[in-house]
């Protein structure tokens, strides 16, 4: 029925399909279930804490006293981003949606477009082009992330446009926009890096300067520094050692990192997730299989580069953490603070591109095959769908219940005293649902904070780091989680109020902890000698929208 809908119906259609997937936000809002990792523990919370601060455009000097008593500006990005001002201006949720709506529509309108024009001409190819780029639309990416991935296809449309020499406003209208609603760090920067081989390659084979293609490499770089003049400022004239000089990342002996090579090969990334396990990878195979069959290795060039292409950026992202780099890390600091693991990024534009080349090539050479393609377009579809948050994060807490803002409204109203006046540290739940709820934190979750701060915060923890190896290595080693952490719990930071987890042998240095302006103790378990730890139990919070019960700990 789809084949025989015109290009604008397929499209229209395509359109319904990324509502209905958006359509659980829409309805449920804030009873929405969505990713926890890297979003309801950081992120969101950040962007209330920036819009509430009054330093949305401080100076690159300036500090937000709710964090760590004074956590740098710069940590929280820059004011030119577009998700930034959604939550500035929209509730929570409603941004939230957004955000997933502009990303998701831009998607598909990018890979569809670059696709069209660049890969697939033919009118015959409509619906592969369509289907690819509704799959790609629908991966469940990073949603801080917002186009850092995911605009790539928009990108390379306008790259390659400009490269074959077109002159058209939209080209540069692209490139100057994707920097408004994306990250250079966590995206760009590897693709760009991606398009100047591109253009050293050309160079080199004898197709010329093309400086048309060069400029627009350096405009799209120009812009991106410009948005991100924050973070420019902060590696080039911060003199003060931050968190992320204590970072550390290659640790992995040869076999684990030969190991990570094939897992990231066939599961992808958390922060880049793909879905092409089940169908796509199977496709990719086949349609090498078939070129090999026929000898189409002239013909469908592309397509057994960008396979090429697919496992190189696996095999980077595993061996950028094998123990071999350590004698260039120990040389060159910047190899640790800067994740040229990264690269790999650029996987889901290459996976996609090479979903749609590998069904045209079994579609045009494999006749017993054409049928399937349609049915295999369908199948990864519905395997996207099963991977919708609303699914893969039912067992977690909706956001109501993780930010639990009525449980936190009665606390402050039990405390009583201006929320300036004191600091609090959690136990057994992210620091990012008391900054979320207002409350001035001494913990947090940031990859960019003052390195003296966190030897500082050190102190407090020391005895149980000391117990426990893997806490030990994961604060000394990163911190990017300065958190309470204990021997007992480990690396876990959600304890609902349906655990029977108890603390028993609890060691906090509570004096620092009181120097630092600490008074309360948030811990979503019971401390069973708190009175050896100097803390008094006042009182315990419970609400049935929220995912905890808080056991209020006052520091003596």
């Amino acid at each position: 029925m789809v084949r025989g809908f015109s290009e604008k119906k397929q499209i229209g259609l395509a359109l319904v399909v990324i509502m209905i997937y958006l359509s659980p936000l829409i309805i449920l809002g804030e009873n929405a279930h969505i990713r926890v990792h890297d979003n309801l523990d950081s992120n969101l919370a950040w962007y209330k804490v920036l819009s509430k601060s009054g330093e949305m455009f401080g100076s690159l000097d300036a500090t937000i006293p709710q964090i760590i008593n004074g956590l740098p500006r710069n940590a929280f990005g820059t004011e030119f981003s577009g998700i930034v001002w959604l939550y500035h201006l929209f509730p929570t949720m409603v941004a939230y949606t957004l955000s997933q709506a502009i990303t998701r529509f831009v998607a598909f309108f990018g890979m569809y477009h670059l696709l069209k024009k660049h890969f697939l001409r033919e009118q015959k190819w409509t619906f592969i082009n369509v289907g690819v780029a509704l799959a790609f639309s629908l991966t469940p990416f990073w949603p801080s992330g917002m186009l850092s991935t995911l605009g790539m296809p928009l990108a390379l449309w306008a790259f390659l446009n400009i490269r074959k020499g077109e002159k058209s406003w939209k080209n540069y209208a692209a490139l100057t926009l994707l920097p408004l609603y994306s990250s250079f760090v966590l995206g760009f920067f590897f693709f760009l890096v991606a398009m100047g081989l591109w253009w050293l390659i050309d160079v080199i084979q004898g197709k010329g300067l093309n400086l048309r293609f060069l400029f627009a490499i350096a405009f799209m770089t120009t812009v991106f520094l410009l948005v991100e003049y924050r973070l420019v400022g902060s590696f080039l004239f911060s003199t003060e050692p931050n968190s992320r000089d204590e970072y550390f990342h290659a640790r992995l002996p040869l076999w684990r990192a030969v190991r990570l090579t094939f897992k990231n090969f066939i599961l992808g990334h958390t922060h880049v997730m793909t879905v092409h396990g089940l169908i796509i990878l199977p496709v990719l195979f086949l349609a090498l299989y078939v070129i090999a069959r026929k000898s189409l290795w002239k013909e469908e060039r592309a397509f057994w580069i960008l396979l090429v292409i697919n496992f190189s950026l696996s095999t980077w992202y595993a061996f950028w953490f094998y123990k071999g780099w350590l004698p260039l890390t120990e040389r060159f600091h910047f190899l640790d603070t800067f994740n040229f693991a990264r690269f790999h990024f650029l996987r889901p534009l290459v996976i996609y591109l090479g979903f749609a080349l590998g069904l045209k090539i079994i579609a045009q050479y494999d006749w017993s095959l054409k049928p399937a393609v349609h049915l295999l377009i369908a199948a990864q579809l519905l395997v996207l769908f099963l991977f919708n948050d609303e699914i893969i994060h039912k067992n977690k807490p909706t956001v109501k219940q993780f930010f639990a803002e009525e449980l936190f409204t009665d606390i402050k109203n039990y405390i009583d005293e201006p929320l300036d006046e004191y600091r609090v540290a959690s136990i057994g739940i992210h620091p990012a649902i008391a900054q979320y709820n207002g409350f001035y934190t001494l913990d947090t979750y940031n990859n960019f904070y003052p390195l003296r701060y966190k030897h500082q915060f050190r102190t407090i923890i020391e005895i149980e780091l000391e117990k426990n190896k893997t806490i030990r290595t994961y604060f000394d080693e990163w911190g990017g989680r300065c958190y309470l952490f204990t021997a007992e719990l480990g690396k876990h930071y959600m304890f609902k109020k349906t655990s029977k987890k108890r603390l028993k042998n609890l060691e906090l240095n509570t004096e620092p902890f009181k120097e630092m302006g600490g008074k309360y103790i948030f811990s979503s378990i019971p401390i069973d000698n708190a009175e050896e730890n100097k803390l008094r139990l006042n009182k315990i919070f419970t609400n049935k929208n929220a995912a905890w019960n808080i056991y209020l700990y006052e520091a003596l």
